[in-house]
């Protein structure tokens, strides 16, 4: 426990730590286009930008409690700030999209592992009456982060280059690993004498990436029709199974699975996969949406997701008090995700002519839905566990949204592939020779390409590409609004596992179960 002076300073330390980390997972998305056009790659090859530091997180977070322990968390967490902000700095050095990847899979590794140190060094800043008010903070940074990146990403993408996206974490980095070396308590390192469970993290690697893989590669190539699909399909179910059959059979795994004997954690994990899925899902596809089909820049972009961050940042303190005062995290739950769920619905409402007004109420509900599950979902997740097990919960629970997130980018760019291929066989069946509509649109067409000085011919041959231009917008629309319903049945159907917690915490009262002591 700190106080004074010395306690917020590691405070604004903690969070600008988590906040940067956070930002990286989304101020590349509204540079995606950039990128693509300037590295001369598609834009689903461009999208690994983002998922492989999403996959870095997953495959290191769950790890970061027991690295701390045998590495001293005070050195555990100042090297990973210094290999988060050395490998910023080769992101924008980078000469090719292959090469990018790379470097954001060891920012990645770098970032994941400030996102649970973090949360631990915060709980163990203040004291234990003020626990909820830490939560809130943490929460905030978790909120803030993937929000502000699309602004920050946007400005500087209109106003410098994409490198800078980059770059601006390198000053923020050395000043956070500067301040962290100052301030925070020495650690000893563990010597309990515990084996490093190297085939749980090999296992755990291979078998995420194997699966990232296929989840991202799979549409593109036609599924199962490519041998390297296949064969990678393969060694992810290989992987995953006997990583679940090694981390249950030794005594001190990377994960400890042990923990999600408890119902209400299994329950809360299902929901904070969700949870991932959505929040970065959704500033996935909103600003390829806002950029690609409405035509607003990088920066609009941004701005259009600032007011919901602002009302999820003015929140998020208070909930963990809420929590503190015997408030259900269910109820809160509940609401985070029928918001949520709202965003979707509205979202998947709008059209071409939609302006920047409409989006502001379902932006302002998606900001505050995240809100309302970042803590809630924690507290209900370890909420049986004992305390010694307590720890790994929470970092399970950190995993799932992580992989909620790396997961979501890739199956909703596949969806929309998908939903792309099929709307538009619906489209194109309607635009032919003898439909009415089609032939008064073509003659306008016609009609304006020669009032502009085009002869019949050319004029004709202009209408078809018009034409076509049309359908591949109105495709990529119906397409998009298909991905923000599917958002919204996901976050709509978490609802019925919450009303289940409650019935089994009712349960408890009446003395059908017993629950571990926990705090």
């Amino acid at each position: 426990m700190e106080t004074g002076f010395r306690k917020w300073i590691i405070v604004v330390t903690i969070i600008t730590s988590t906040i940067i980390e956070l930002i990286d997972t989304t101020i590349v998305n509204v540079s995606i286009n950039t990128m693509s056009g300037n590295l001369g790659a598609s834009l689903e090859d461009t999208a690994w930008v983002i998922t492989s530091y999403a996959i870095a997180n997953v495959i290191v977070i769950p790890m970061t409690s027991f690295l701390a322990e045998k590495i001293g968390r005070k050195q555990y967490y100042i090297g990973s700030i210094l290999l988060f902000t050395l490998a910023s700095a080769l992101c924008g050095f980078s000469h090719n999209l292959w090469e990018l990847v790379a470097f954001r899979f060891f920012q990645g590794i770098g970032g994941g592992a400030l996102l649970s140190t973090s949360q631990s060094i915060l709980f163990e800043t203040f004291a234990p009456k003020d626990r909820g008010t830490a939560s809130g903070i943490f929460s905030l940074g978790i909120i803030i982060g993937p929000s502000i990146g699309p602004v920050m990403g946007g400005y500087i993408v209109d106003n410098l280059s994409w490198q800078w996206i980059f770059y601006v974490n390198i000053p923020i980095g050395l000043m956070a690993a500067l301040l962290s070396f100052i301030y925070l308590k020495p650690t000893k390192r563990s010597v309990d004498g515990r084996k490093i469970d190297w085939l749980g993290i090999f296992l755990l690697a291979v078998g995420v990436g194997a699966l990232q893989v296929v989840l991202e590669r799979g549409e593109t190539d036609d599924w199962f029709s490519a041998a390297y699909i296949v064969v990678l399909t393969i060694i992810s179910v290989i992987c995953l199974s006997t990583l679940i059959w090694w981390e249950l059979k030794i005594p001190f795994p990377v994960i400890n699975l042990r923990v999600l004997k408890s119902t209400t954690l299994s329950i809360s994990a299902i929901m904070t996969f969700v949870l991932g899925f959505g929040l970065f899902s959704a500033v996935f596809v909103f600003p390829l949406y806002s950029q690609r089909i409405i035509g607003y820049s990088a920066f609009q972009t941004g701005t259009m997701l600032l007011p919901g961050t602002l009302m999820a940042a003015m929140i998020s303190p208070f909930l963990g008090k809420m929590l503190q005062s015997g408030i259900r995290p269910q109820y809160l739950i509940i609401c985070g995700f029928g918001l949520s769920a709202m965003f979707g619905f509205m979202m998947s409402g709008s059209n071409l002519e939609t302006g920047s007004a409409y989006f502001f109420i379902p932006l302002v509900c998606r900001g505050l839905g995240a809100a309302l599950l970042i803590v809630p979902l924690t507290a209900l997740a370890v909420s049986e566990l004992k305390p010694a097990e307590i720890p790994q919960g929470a970092a399970l629970n950190n995993m799932m949204r992580q992989m909620g997130g790396s997961f979501g980018i890739a199956l909703i760019n596949t969806y929309i592939a998908q939903r792309a291929a099929a709307n538009r066989t619906s489209l194109i069946s309607h635009v032919t020779a003898s439909d009415t509509q089609t032939i008064m649109r073509q003659q306008s067409f016609i009609r304006n390409f020669m009032a502009h000085g085009s002869t019949y011919l050319r004029a004709v041959q202009q209408s078809l590409g018009a034409l076509e231009n049309t359908v591949v917008r109105q495709t990529f629309l119906m397409s998009y609004m298909d991905a923000f319903l599917l958002l919204a049945i996901l976050n709509a159907g978490c609802i019925p596992l919450v009303l289940m917690t409650i019935k089994k915490r009712k349960a408890v009262k009446a003395g059908k179960v017993t629950l571990p002591d926990a705090h």
